[in-house]
């Protein structure tokens, strides 16, 4: 069973407002008490209103279960724009919370034809939905020439960190990359987005080198 179907099972189990106990859960699913609470850890993480402990037992509070209905085109796409506006918002639980209701609704709904990559209605992938919690602090750095705190994992697998400063976001295919000024090798790189582990803000700004420098160092 994949996991995110199991997960889809854990709710609806849930949703009778019992208290379960892993063990009881693990059996019905054929699964480990261990793979039990790591995917109530997940539920817990994803906002769901679960509590409970290992040893005590798992409760759903509350749910908020949608009657079904339809939605018209001009509906649809009013909660599209709506929901992309909330998750490049300044406000993350929020930002959170936007994009976890529109991979609900992506998962009912047919993919709008006018999509672009980083629709947040198109089924998403590990890398892209690694790519797309960076892209609103990466887009206003761009804008307003900030100085970012990077986390990174190289294509070794190792983990590197620097201050670097974001120049221009490119999509092929569904990956994006960031063209950057890495402080510590003094020099442009281009970085894959998904392997962005942490950004934090350094509150300095930088001046952005000429427009035609970073497409000469693209196309060389």
């Amino acid at each position: 069973m994949r996991r995110s179907d199991r997960l889809f099972d854990l709710i609806q189990i849930l949703r009778d407002g019992r208290l379960h106990r892993a063990s009881d859960l693990a059996q019905r699913l054929t699964v480990s008490d261990r793979t039990v609470w790591r995917d109530m850890a997940t539920l817990m993480q994803s906002g769901m209103p679960v509590e409970g402990e290992r040893g005590v037992g798992y409760i759903l509070r509350a749910p908020i279960t949608l009657p079904q209905m339809l939605l018209s085109a001009p509906e649809l796409d009013a909660l599209r724009q709506g929901l992309r506006l909330m998750a490049a918002g300044e406000e993350p639980n929020l930002a959170r919370a936007a994009r976890s209701l529109a991979a609900k609704v992506a998962s009912v709904t047919p993919a709008p034809t006018d999509a672009v990559a980083d629709d947040l209605f198109l089924g998403t992938s590990r890398e892209v939905s690694r790519a797309a919690q960076h892209l609103p602090l990466l887009r206003r750095a761009i804008r307003d020439h900030e100085v970012l705190s990077l986390t990174y994992i190289e294509t070794g697998g190792q983990e590197s960190h620097a201050d670097i400063r974001p120049l221009r976001l490119n999509l092929a295919g569904k990956t994006w990359s960031l063209i950057v000024w890495h402080a510590g090798r003094k020099a442009l790189r281009s970085l894959r987005v998904d392997r962005i582990m942490a950004l934090g803000e350094t509150g300095e700004v930088f001046t952005e080198p000429k427009d035609k420098e970073v497409t000469a160092w693209l196309t060389a």
